[in-house]
């Protein structure tokens, strides 16, 4: 799995103009992507170093302080542009694969205590934050 966190002012996304999840406090952005070979040992990675990772202000954690998390599907995390012009999207998962991992992802979160509010997994949705610092961190599960 590979995960780009964001420390955010705020987070919203819609769908069709209807917001779908989002948050107007500090929090995390977590925009998620699936391989072909994530499992449930690479869900519970993820979603224990997002939810204690120290990147809120003060050097505190989404534990900590009990702060929101915004969990966005995207394969493009896994696209490759090193040749050409047009990116390979070979190395993202198919729907049927990485749905229910985006899914566990975003259960073990709440399980572990986080409020978690979520995209729409496949649909075109229109992402906007308040990035604050800014803090932006990209992950891969071992």
């Amino acid at each position: 799995m590979r995960a780009v966190i964001q420390r955010v002012l705020s987070a919203h996304v819609t769908v069709d103009d209807e917001q779908v999840g989002g948050f107007d406090e500090p929090g995390l952005l977590v925009y998620l992507g699936v391989t072909h070979d994530d499992g449930p040992d690479e869900v519970a990675w993820l979603a224990r170093k997002v939810w204690e990772l120290r990147l809120l202000r003060d050097e505190r954690s989404a534990s900590d302080v009990g702060a929101p998390v915004l969990v966005v599907s995207q394969f493009t995390l896994y696209g490759d542009a090193r040749k050409g012009r047009r990116p390979t999207w070979q190395a993202a998962a198919p729907g049927p694969v990485s749905e229910p991992l985006y899914d566990a992802v975003c259960e073990e979160l709440q399980r572990l205590g986080a409020r978690v509010e979520r995209g729409v997994f496949g649909a075109d949705m229109r992402v906007t934050s308040v990035n604050d610092g800014p803090i932006t961190l990209a992950l891969d599960t071992p």
